[in-house]
């Protein structure tokens, strides 16, 4: 066999956590109207999914709850990230039927990237059919609808399923490097091509770029003069090339690695109730280290303002709606006597004390192994204070994670203990 020549899919689960909804009602996600989002937050939250139904009437699938017409009767499902993972994992394993793990990426909760080269001579079926296969019995056992892209490369598998996919009877769309070309070097928007984000086409539009021929056609010096070394992926994608293998994604190690921890406030927060939160998280990121027995040799932290009234919401990024540092450890730390006055140090540092507060993310780098680290514990006698974070933690493994909550917990504006009852920041 040509062990260059490769054929991989990409397959995604059809509105996921909507079809997970319908499916456990005993209801068809392709004929009804389900949002998933948790009313109690107000009209304003954001749906994490709408059913296909209602994506066929032309709602998007991060549309705000008050945005659903009532005239559609909707079925509202509060989110249950546990009942979703549950199903992922199900899902999951239907494809470990067939595909051995080394050639599969799980890229998301809803979407994997398998490496079907060895299985087609091995089954004596074409792509397609493999495919649709397991797309069969994913719908057969958990009654999920997906759609895929198939390629003979990542790239181009990946472009196959969000481009033209949804526009196949069978819900599968197959590229080769020709037809990739005749299909979609001039398709518009460009932002629907894997990668190219709202950022990267205003800057290609202000070039007068707006397709992939049309970065294909442009000088290559002018691309990497605005891009970088990023220059080489846009130019290899618009010419439908992609040198990463799946052998080369299982194989890879990272760098460097990192913990970090993020929340949306349920409200505007003050300075002083923002320190409770930080006293929190920065505990719980302490816990999670000593956990996975690593320490942090550097901790960054980013405060997201409250916009004020009247003026439409910042897109990330934007001066001033957020302050962020960073600060490389004189010593390793783990434990929350350690970590948890560097992070409030930090705040101090860098918030403004007038302005109000929505979100925060706090994250904890050059990792290292706890036998490789010196580690920096103030108030530790004989490694009392190791211990004492190794008890809390196995007193939550045992009894749930607000089983042990620090004083600070207890207060009003503290969000910990409600927190520990979600995934992801939603109901598990």
């Amino acid at each position: 066999m040509d062990q260059s020549a490769r054929t991989y899919a990409c397959i995604d689960l059809k509105s996921f956590y909507a079809s997970v909804e319908c499916a456990d009602r005993g209801l068809d996600p392709m004929s009804t109207r389900l949002v998933v989002a948790d009313p109690s937050r107000s009209r304003g939250t954001i749906c994490l999914a709408v059913s296909p139904a209602l994506r066929a009437l032309g709602m998007p699938s991060r549309c705000r709850l008050f945005q659903v017409p009532a005239a559609l009767h909707p079925v509202v499902a509060p989110p249950r990230m546990a009942l979703y993972m549950e199903t992922a994992a199900d899902i999951y394993g239907i494809y470990l039927r067939h595909i051995a793990p080394e050639d599969m990426h799980v890229y998301s909760v809803d979407e994997v990237f398998l490496d079907l080269t060895q299985y087609l001579p091995y089954y004596g079926v074409s792509a397609r059919e493999l495919v649709r296969g397991l797309m069969d019995e994913v719908r057969r056992e958990k009654g999920v609808y997906a759609t895929a892209g198939i390629g003979p490369n990542l790239f181009v598998a990946k472009a196959a399923l969000d481009v033209e996919a949804k526009h196949d009877p069978d819900c599968i769309a197959e590229l080769d490097e020709e037809s990739f070309r005749q299909r979609l070097w001039f398709h518009r928007p460009i932002t629907d091509i894997w990668g190219i984000g709202p950022n990267i086409a205003r800057r290609l539009a202000a070039r007068d770029i707006h397709d992939l021929a049309g970065i294909c056609a442009a000088p290559e010096a002018d691309l990497y003069g605005e891009f970088g070394r990023n220059a080489e992926y846009l130019i290899d994608h618009a010419w439908g090339q992609e040198p990463v293998t799946m052998a080369q994604i299982k194989a890879h190690v990272p760098r460097s690695r990192s913990l970090c921890t993020g929340q949306v406030l349920p409200r505007p927060y003050s300075f002083a109730e923002t320190r409770t939160v930080l006293r929190e998280m920065a505990g719980d990121l302490a816990l999670d280290l000593v956990e996975k027995e690593l320490s942090c040799g550097s901790l960054s932290l980013s405060v997201g303002y409250q916009e004020p009234r009247g003026r439409a919401p910042s897109r990330r990024g934007r001066p001033g709606s957020r302050a962020s540092t960073s600060r490389r450890l004189a010593a390793p730390v783990c434990t929350p006597e350690s970590l948890v006055p560097l992070v409030l140090e930090l705040h101090g540092a860098v918030a403004d004390p007038g302005r109000a507060v929505r979100r925060l993310s706090l994250s904890a780098g050059h990792l290292r192994c706890l036998g490789e680290a010196q580690l920096r514990l103030p108030l530790e006698e004989g490694g009392a204070t190791m211990e004492l974070s190794r008890t809390v933690n196995a007193i939550r493994r045992r009894f749930g994670a607000s089983a042990v909550v620090p004083g600070a917990s207890l207060r009003g504006e503290a969000t910990g203990r409600e927190r520990h009852c979600q995934i992801g920041g939603h109901h598990a």
